[in-house]
């Protein structure tokens, strides 16, 4: 599933096209890419054609883009299916997760149908003429909607890309990522240390911190030698002040290297693949050395998915030791 160095990529890469361009025509390929929307393909189409992208905004793995409000406070086809009325709350927006195999690519104007193609949005920018925003999907998980914005509770902006302290409702629950700057670290200590779960599960719970996965959850627990089973409430304040501060590093290295890309399915809004896979230390390595002593990586299963860390190196808890806190 892409994370937040992934989405923040496409996001990056869609803001130059999309903010200030006017929605010209939406198709519904296929429904099921509107799970998460409260109405039907009709009334996606009707709410969004001829209205304005004001921004291109994410929190964690989720993407949105408001929409400049109607003229004269006049309410939009569909709106109603959002949840709320523009009129009664601080707009709407195009909501996407890009589940486990999703892609929003930028295609110049009646480009052929991507391969998988679910919704293609006909767009007009004033600087770069008309474009097309296809949503693509092979496995079906993800998904987009019209959703109505909500205010942040802490008065901060939503997420990277907006200004606006607000997110739509379907993203209210998710928590701000380590590299926003609203950020909270002494939150984050304090949550981490008041739970038993172990650790890698926390780092996963985007209640807790948005954006991180599997893959970035390996790499933070490895450089910060720590063995992802390790019960949070037995790490002391400057464990996690450490693996804190190795979330940050393993993300902003993905972000400068494009992302993870294992896979065709993992690309940019150009179709371009991403390259930190050349740079991971664990995840993905089984029985390869580890950089730092040398040993093998190996893997174990974990909560349906796998973890990878260095035995060695990421010493497995002690049960016996009940409180101890972990240097």
């Amino acid at each position: 599933m892409p994370e937040l160095p992934e989405v923040e990529v496409v996001r990056a890469g869609l803001a130059p096209a999309v903010v200030g361009a006017r929605i010209a025509q939406v198709t519904v390929v296929d429904e099921r890419a509107l799970t998460r929307h409260a109405g039907d393909a009709v009334s996606f189409e009707a709410a969004l054609s001829g209205r304005t992208i004001a921004e291109a905004a994410r929190r964690g793995k989720f993407l949105w883009m408001p929409l400049q409000r109607p003229v004269a406070g006049v309410e939009p086809d569909g709106a109603s299916d959002a949840g709320a009325s523009e009129s009664e709350s601080l707009g709407n927006a195009i909501v996407g997760h890009l589940g486990m195999s999703g892609q929003l690519l930028l295609r110049p104007a009646g480009a052929p149908p991507e391969r998988h193609e679910r919704v293609r949005l006909d767009i007009e920018h004033p600087v770069h003429g008309e474009l097309a925003v296809v949503f693509a999907d092979q496995r079906t998980f993800g998904s987009l909607a019209l959703d109505h914005l909500v205010p942040t509770p802490d008065g901060a902006p939503g997420g990277w890309g907006t200004d606006a302290a607000a997110t739509p409702s379907q993203v209210a629950h998710i928590a701000r990522d380590a590299l926003d700057p609203a950020f909270s670290d002494a939150r984050f200590l304090r949550t981490v240390r008041a739970k038993r779960s172990a650790i890698k599960r926390v780092l996963l719970d985007q209640t807790v911190v948005s954006g991180v996965g599997n893959i970035y959850a390996d790499e933070a627990l490895w450089a910060a030698r720590l063995h992802p089973e390790t019960p949070s409430a037995d790490l002391s304040a400057r464990a996690v002040t450490r693996l804190l501060a190795e979330v940050r590093t393993v993300l902003e290295k993905a972000l400068a290297e494009g992302g993870t890309s294992f896979d065709a399915q993992y690309v940019n809004v150009n179709g371009q693949a991403g390259y930190f896979a050349h740079s991971l230390n664990a995840y993905g390595r089984t029985g390869q050395p580890c950089p730092r002593c040398g040993r093998p990586i190996v893997r174990a299963s974990f909560m349906n998915r796998s973890s990878h860390f260095c035995p060695h190196c990421q010493r497995p808890p002690r049960p016996h030791v009940v409180g101890a806190e972990a240097s």
